[in-house]
């Protein structure tokens, strides 16, 4: 084990990956050491919490984390990310399920880690550390090793929606979009360092504004700084594509932007989808994608069904198999 070495596994959506970046350059900046997790004195694990699988899959890796380091004194266990805040009492859970962590730190709070783990090393453990600070994270440069062709750059964080099936939202809170200049300059500091492509990620990519820039505006500056690569767009909320469909089409038309989209739909059937509190009917989406075929014949869309939602009966189940068939995403999640 090294002295003031840290691991990182992250796992969940490419904001996860952004937070894990923002944990390494924090840390590294602060003179601790990546290495492996044999040889870490801090293992951090960036939790998910979007899907089922993937939590049990995390579950199952802190119960064996456990079993292997709670006799190691001098190992200390982090976790990050959306897990442990999905509901109120799911710290919790993790608690019994790793009672040998030291800490549980809040989204925010990544700056905060240098300190967080000097507590540690004084010899507290089994606490949460979680402010009510937010932090624009567009605004924490990413360095990256050499060869590296991809730059992740988080626009915003949170939500306008209310969807009844979401837990992340209680994790990463309504909607906090970051300062575009910092968005720019981080994605200026990135191609500087040789990187070909730029995800801009989100949990709604849709719903950016910041004092009168939109998502279209934003995309604009990014293609164009002076560099030679290619930017790809997260995550679309449906409402965009129906209320703003021009607008999206000539984003993707830019020429250093990618002809890709994900659009989570959810489901195929209008009563569904008001029991989920989206807001938007299906007969509005396949006007709207159709138009988005038809003016983007290369364009790889991808979406998200929810199947067996309470309530969904075989009929409702049925259109969202029909409206897949119509639409024929080139990726279904």
């Amino acid at each position: 084990m090294d002295e003031n070495s840290f691991y990182i596994e992250t796992y969940g959506c490419t904001s996860n990956k952004a937070d894990s970046y923002i944990i390494l350059n924090v840390l590294e900046k602060a003179n601790f050491n990546l290495t492996t997790l044999e040889n870490a004195q801090f293992i951090i694990i960036n939790t998910c919490a979007v899907k089922e699988q993937t939590e049990n899959k995390i579950k199952s890796r802190l119960i064996d984390l456990h079993k292997k380091f709670y006799r190691v004194a001098s190992v200390y266990i982090i976790i990050a990310g959306c897990l442990p805040f999905i509901t109120p009492t799911y710290i919790n859970t993790i608690k019994k399920i790793i009672p040998s962590f030291s800490a549980i730190i809040g989204l925010d709070n990544f700056t905060d880690l240098p300190d967080i783990i000097r507590q540690i090393k004084l010899g507290k453990k089994g606490f949460v550390f979680k402010s009510e600070k937010v932090v624009d994270k567009a605004k924490f440069s990413i360095d990256h090793p050499p060869g590296k062709i991809t730059g992740i750059v988080p626009i915003s964080e949170g939500c306008l929606g209310s969807c009844t099936y979401c837990c992340v939202k209680n994790a990463r809170g309504k909607l906090n979009c970051y300062d575009p200049d910092s968005i720019i300059e981080n994605v200026r500091h990135q191609l500087k360092q040789g990187i070909k492509q730029i995800y801009l990620t989100s949990q709604d990519c849709s719903s950016y504004k910041y004092n009168g820039i939109s998502l279209t505006n934003l995309a604009n500056r990014i293609v164009s700084l002076d560099y030679e690569f290619f930017l790809r767009i997260g995550m679309i909320n449906p409402s965009l594509l129906i209320n703003n469909t021009d607008g999206l089409i000539s984003i993707i038309k830019k020429k250093k932007i990618y002809q890709f989209l994900h659009i989570p739909i959810q489901s195929g059937s209008n009563k569904i989808l008001e029991t989920m509190q989206r807001r938007y009917l299906i007969s509005d989406l396949i006007e709207k994608c159709e138009l988005i075929r038809n003016q983007l014949p290369d364009l790889t869309l991808s979406t998200d069904i929810i199947c067996g939602f309470p309530g969904e009966t075989e009929y409702d189940f049925l259109r969202s198999i029909n409206f897949i068939k119509w639409l024929k995403p080139e990726i279904l999640n």
